[in-house]
């Protein structure tokens, strides 16, 4: 699997799909097939059910996670996959696909806008592709190693603003922080910046990584929520990290994404309380 920086590359500011690599154009498909697939169920007309962890599951999810199981394993039958309903078949290859078919299924449920399809490949434990569909809201971001982070055929790119005093923060979910003795440290956090917003799931990443908000904080999260979005940031020239410093793996449970004089800044306040 090879990944190739190139100047000329990052001077392109619209993307050619018809250059997109195998891995990339197969994940596009499969996000606007589940787009299709969400947005013939948003209205309503679904059933739904609770898991063990008393979240709920719908069909929509479902019927997204077997199209896009389907679609990714029918072009590479030798890489392994990891998604929400489905589980993890193929352990022990040296690729490995992870899906949340419907980041936000609450939300979605309710008839929230916010929901998403996450789709990203791993390789060796490194997340080298990422796709992330904003159905309901037209966003369609990705992003591969190397090769820039795009939004809806865009180049995407982070922003200059690096004064916590000038900085637009977003939360998403904080239970954890919120029980610690983080939780004074993201007040000072939220007493400096110039806007706090809880903008949530996917869409406060794409607005980071085309820099239009400075930072990201989350405590509560799995590397299904975020692989594909770590990949778009980066690749926008973000840092993308835990709340302790450390690069995401499958283990991950919390987030600090941000542009990176600020990502240093914020993580001297925050690392330590939780994992």
């Amino acid at each position: 699997m090879s990944h190739r920086r190139s100047g000329h590359s990052l001077r392109v500011q619209n993307f050619d799909e018809k250059q997109a690599s195998a891995y990339l154009r197969v994940a596009l498909d499969a996000a606007r097939k589940a787009a299709d697939i969400s947005r013939s169920y948003y209205a309503g007309n679904f059933t739904v059910t609770t898991k063990e962890d008393r979240t709920p599951v719908t069909q929509a999810d479902v019927e997204c996670e077997h199209a896009i199981r389907e679609i990714v394993l029918a072009a590479f039958p030798d890489h392994g996959f990891y998604g929400e309903e489905t589980g993890r078949s193929g352990d022990g290859a040296d690729s490995l696909w992870l899906v949340d078919p419907i980041d936000g299924t609450k939300g979605f449920v309710r008839q929230y806008p916010f929901f998403s399809t996450q789709i990203a490949l791993m390789h060796q434990g490194e997340i080298v592709l990422g796709v992330s569909s904003g159905t309901m809201m037209d966003e369609l971001a990705w992003a591969e190693k190397g090769q820039g982070a795009w939004l809806n055929g865009k180049r995407l790119k982070i922003s200059r603003i690096d004064n916590p005093d000038r900085a637009a923060v977003s939360t998403g979910n904080l239970k954890s922080l919120a029980a610690s003795d983080g939780w004074a440290q993201l007040g000072e956090i939220v007493r400096r910046a110039d806007r706090i917003r809880g903008y949530g799931d996917f869409y406060h990443y794409h607005l980071l990584a085309a820099g239009k908000i400075e930072a990201v904080i989350e405590s509560d999260v799995n590397i299904l929520d975020i692989a594909a979005l770590s990949i778009i940031v980066t690749e926008a020239g973000g840092t993308f990290t835990n709340l302790n410093g450390a690069p995401v793996d499958l283990d991950v449970r919390s987030v600090l994404a941000a542009i990176p004089s600020l990502h240093a800044k914020y993580l001297e306040l925050l690392r330590g309380y939780v994992t």
